[in-house]
């Protein structure tokens, strides 16, 4: 009988690090092989099958959206590849890409400075800078702790991700703002987004802040999310440049596919431009 214990899957977490897959995408590989766990103990029979697995596809079918489904099975196909049962393996959703998303969850320049400027009110200038400096270069939330003190003052962020190098350039009146903030902090060296016991701050420690500043500053819940603000980044960039082979290379996407998604249009604004078509007489 095939089942997954912890051994088996600390041995495959160590397997995906030596791979130099970034950290956020080891824990959520874990973390999507643990649902397929639990959800197995609430099976009748609990021996790893492809009916078993087939069965956990329809499962994910009825309760998450597509992209998430074969995210999760692209996670198992993984183990399964690693653990030698390639019988188990199954294939993922046919999708199409989406290219328009809901109105509701765009952040307009407005909003954006409504956060900076309700962050600097509640004195949380740290929060502030962190949602200009995101806002202002579209780098990703887990690439904060790329930013140094000595990094800011050559105005250049040396990045490295998902086994890819990229350089990040911050344009001179970012680069002051952020030296003044040190200035302030006393943040002589080292990263300069830290927490009170000197660590650099990860996505919880901001998407907490984030919220609390949102809702002062009466801006949807919806909306207040770091990753949010690269993709504001990316919309802005690509309204005014249409240069989306360069904005892949300042996200750092391999596919300019993925850069896609980071421009989609508004459904509104996707009526609009059909409805500039004048085909309806």
């Amino acid at each position: 009988m095939r089942i997954i214990d912890e051994t088996t899957l600390q041995s495959y977490k160590n397997h995906i690090y030596t791979q130099e897959k970034s950290q956020n995408t080891i824990d959520k590989y874990i973390r999507d092989i643990r649902t397929f766990t639990a959800w197995l103990q609430t099976q009748e029979h609990k021996d790893i099958t492809k009916d078993c697995v087939i069965r956990y596809k329809k499962y994910l079918e009825a309760h998450y959206r597509p992209s998430s489904t074969n995210s999760m099975l692209t996670a198992l196909n993984g183990f399964f590849e690693y653990t030698g049962w390639h019988d188990c393996r199954v294939m993922t959703l046919k999708t199409q890409p989406n290219h328009i998303y809901a109105q509701e969850k765009e952040m307009t320049r407005t909003e954006y400075e409504k956060l900076i400027k309700t962050a600097k009110e509640q004195d949380n200038l740290r929060l502030a800078m962190i949602i200009e400096t995101i806002g202002g270069t579209g780098i990703r939330v887990s690439e904060l702790a790329s930013i140094t003190v000595d990094a800011v003052k050559t105005g250049k962020i040396s990045i490295s991700c998902k086994g890819k190098h990229r350089e990040i350039y911050l344009i001179p009146k970012l680069k002051r703002k952020l030296l003044d903030y040190c200035k302030k902090k006393n943040i002589k060296s080292g990263v300069v987004f830290i927490t009170r016991n000197g660590n650099p701050v990860d996505r919880s420690n901001i998407w907490t802040e984030m919220k609390k500043v949102a809702e002062k500053a009466g801006v949807a819940l919806e909306k207040a999310f770091p990753h949010n603000l690269r993709h504001f980044f990316a919309r802005t960039y690509y309204n005014m440049h249409k240069n989306i082979s360069y904005l892949a290379d300042i996200l750092g996407h391999s596919s300019i596919n993925t850069t896609r998604i980071y421009t989609a249009t508004t459904e509104e604004n996707h009526v609009k431009m059909l409805e500039c078509l004048e085909l309806v007489v």
